[in-house]
């Protein structure tokens, strides 16, 4: 089974999820800005990731990130928890199955799950 957390207003994350879906893969789609990751999943998608630097993991172009007055320098701990708490931040798609995951940018990045 793999998981996306999708948005399907990002092109990325549509070619994505089709890129999936063409695979024949098995998916289940989380509209993750209507059913917000907790903080501990957004901990548990890190290590999934690799453990990057959490700023890898956020989208630091968004209006919320600049509102919410963020820096790239912030701790992991404060980025994360922004991205709990705004949704919106948190870079997209990310693609996870048996407790590997990547980040759909680009699509093809998921082969690595099939």
């Amino acid at each position: 089974m793999i998981t996306i957390w999708h948005n399907p207003r990002c092109s990325k994350s549509r070619q994505t999820l089709t890129l999936l879906e063409d695979a024949g893969a098995d998916v289940t789609v989380r509209r993750y800005l209507e059913d917000a990751p907790s903080l501990a999943e957004l901990q548990t998608a890190r290590i999934a990731l690799g453990t990057p630097p959490v700023v890898d993991m956020i989208r630091t172009g968004e209006k919320a990130f600049i509102e919410a007055g963020l820096s790239k320098t912030d701790s992991d701990d404060t980025l994360l928890q922004a991205m709990a708490s705004h949704p919106i931040l948190i870079e997209r798609p990310m693609v996870f199955r048996d407790g590997k995951g990547v980040i759909g940018r680009p699509p093809e990045n998921v082969q690595q799950l099939l």
